[in-house]
């Protein structure tokens, strides 16, 4: 399948596409490792998008999950395009090459069902310039019929999608497995209705509407529905490519849980699957990790809080010699023979988590993580030799005073005396279906001082990191608005991508734009669940 085969099979060819991005396409597929079959002769062909470059994309497992679970079926094909590098896009623009797909390098116009899985906010202009490159029109309600059906889901679906709209004609809410899976099986089953058929276009749309878990921007308008609840079916998501050319580099990725039993109140992970977390054994981890993988990442919202994790952990470092990462690493569950797998999967420094500068602010958000528990983190760190730690913690948060971070600064001044320090700072964004999703947001000028405030009184103390407060006020802003805010990404991509052009497009618009039901996507703030259902799903 890989390659360019002739004018019959790919029309890009014929259209004097630029060959340095073809060759560029062609070694990333060459230096990708892993196993994955292809339907080749499928009737349905879906172009998988991810609006950030290859690097991002690659270490996505909910992109590689449905990338994986849609090349399992018999009638649908699945090819990935992503984002091209600054240097390559400006190449695209200047050569008139259109999108291509990694895989093929077809041009991912002549796709029936483009999928586009959307991470962050301010990545909508990257949806804008990967529809432009495959020479469609990035707003939906300029595209019709004879133009592939845009499917958009993703980690942003779990808070606000609205801006996405803009841009889709049907968006898959929370988990995609068992919706997106319908949609193919229907789209298997009737082609014209993904791509040449306006009747049967609209009967999809028409059916999709009254089922859960899907939002038809042309029918529910300003209406916000609940994601569908997922079941145990397609557990543990796993990727089946891994590259060195991806952020985590040469790692495969899989899930040993999904979800999080805790309450904490800013958090949109919080108690988001079927109210809490589902495991999977160690023994059905074990059963789907390749010999021939060398590194491997657990990636879920709440890994270390997994009962059996340091039996997970041992099998893959001491028994398999792997070299491991995970994705949220939980002060409170780390003790010093965690730490030591942990050193020996290849740890050199660790990332936790204290979120809030002060005690009250942390009992506030229901963040059950006490100094203590970081210290201990720190002393053990020390002892075992890594570097340092990263410590991550949420400024500007609703009531929060200079005594709060005063109270941060004297904590972590105190911390860097056992080992270094690295501090992120990031501005509370208040999400939709979380507690604090109406809690106001600090400003552009509040959060300003307030990382000048504390750059200032650690300054050549602790390393400071972590966004600054205009891509925080973008970020606001999306995150609490509408089509109209997604529209401005069209302006931001045409002009030089800058949080600069964001501030400007976002200016025209109104402060919020919230759908009619949002006061039913603030939750109760809920108790932790302490009974933890293992699961060993079948695939």
């Amino acid at each position: 399948m890989d390659g360019l085969a002739g004018c019959g099979a790919n029309r890009a060819a014929c259209l004097g596409v630029d060959h340095e991005i073809v060759r560029r396409l062609r070694e990333r597929r060459q230096r990708e490792q892993g196993e994955l079959s292809y339907a080749r002769d499928a009737l349905l062909r879906l172009a998988l998008l991810y609006p950030s470059p290859y690097r991002v994309a690659m270490s996505s497992l909910g992109y590689l999950q449905i990338y994986r679970l849609a090349n399992e079926r018999k009638r649908t094909i699945c090819e990935r395009a992503v984002l091209p590098d600054p240097d390559h896009l400006a190449r695209h623009r200047a050569t008139k090459t259109p999108l291509l797909t990694i895989e093929s390098q077809r041009m991912v116009q002549d796709f029936s069902v483009l999928g586009i899985s959307h991470a962050y906010e301010l990545e909508l202009s990257g949806i804008v310039d990967l529809l432009e490159l495959a020479g469609l029109h990035p707003l939906a309600r300029c595209r019709d019929h004879r133009d592939p059906l845009v499917v958009l889901g993703g980690p942003i679906t779990f808070s606000n999608p609205r801006p996405s709209t803009a841009f889709a004609d049907v968006v898959i809410l929370g988990e995609a497995e068992e919706t997106f899976a319908y949609l193919l099986e229907r789209l298997e089953a009737e082609p014209s209705a993904a791509k040449g058929s306006k009747e049967a276009r609209e009967a999809l749309l028409n059916e999709l509407a009254n089922l859960p878990g899907y939002l038809i921007p042309s029918v529910h308008g300003d209406h916000l529905p609940p994601p569908a609840q997922a079941s145990d079916e397609h557990l543990p998501a796993r990727s089946s490519l891994w590259t060195p050319d991806a952020e985590l580099s040469d790692m495969l990725l899989i899930e040993p849980e999904r979800g999080c039993h805790r309450g904490c109140t800013f958090c949109v992970m919080r108690r988001s699957t079927n109210g809490g977390m589902r495991l999977v054994s160690p023994e059905r981890l074990m059963d789907l990790v390749p010999s021939t993988v060398k590194r491997v990442g657990l990636v879920g919202a709440a890994v270390t809080d997994h009962p059996k994790i340091k039996t997970i952990l041992r099998e893959l470092i001491d028994d398999r010699g792997l070299r491991i990462g995970i994705s949220s690493l939980r002060a409170d569950r780390l003790d010093e023979d965690f730490v030591g797998l942990l050193y020996r999967g290849g740890y050199r420094s660790l990332t936790i988590a204290l979120d809030a500068p002060s005690v009250r602010l942390r009992q506030a958000i229901k963040k059950n993580i006490k100094n203590e528990h970081i210290e201990r983190v720190a002393r053990m760190a020390r002892d075992i030799g890594m570097r340092h730690i990263k410590v991550y913690v949420i400024v500007g948060l609703p009531g929060e005073t200079d005594e709060d971070r005063e109270e941060l600064v004297q904590f972590v001044l105190e911390l860097k005396k056992t080992i270094a320090v690295v501090l992120g700072l990031s501005p509370f964004i208040p999400k939709f279906n979380t507690p604090l999703a109406d809690a106001p947001f600090a400003g552009e000028s509040e959060i300003r001082r307030i990382l000048r405030q504390l750059r200032q009184a650690l300054a050549k103390k602790v390393e400071l990191r972590g966004p600054g407060a205009r891509e925080a006020y973008v970020e606001y802003r999306l995150a609490q608005g509408g089509v109209i805010h997604g529209e401005a990404a069209i302006s931001v991509a045409h002009s030089d991508g800058s949080l600069a052009a964001w501030k400007k497009a976002l200016g025209a618009c109104a402060g919020v734009d919230r759908p009619r039901n949002f006061v039913d996507l603030i939750p109760g703030p809920t108790r932790r669940q302490t009974k933890l259902p293992m699961v060993a799903p079948s695939l």
